[in-house]
């Protein structure tokens, strides 16, 4: 993970713990993840509102698919 090792990531983390408290750690976790969020939401956004402008493609309905099945012949000659 961008060549940081395990013992450079426990460090950080106590450095981390030191600056902000273990009080505030969760309130900036939480701040964190409803920022995360909002970003998400905003380009789901986006992306829909372009694939909006794109023409859907015309798909046959399910009556348009099926086709009269072809009778057999034996099932003609009883109907006369």
């Amino acid at each position: 993970m961008f060549g940081i090792g395990t013992t450079e990531l426990i460090i950080i983390m106590f450095i981390i713990l030191l600056i902000f408290g273990a009080k505030k750690l969760p309130e900036l976790a939480q701040g964190l993840g409803k920022g995360i969020r909002e970003f998400k939401k905003a380009s789901n956004e986006i992306q829909d509102e372009l694939n909006f402008d794109k023409p859907d493609e015309i798909k046959p309905t399910k009556e348009e698919k099926s086709e009269p099945e072809p009778k057999s012949a034996k099932e003609e000659k009883t109907k006369d």
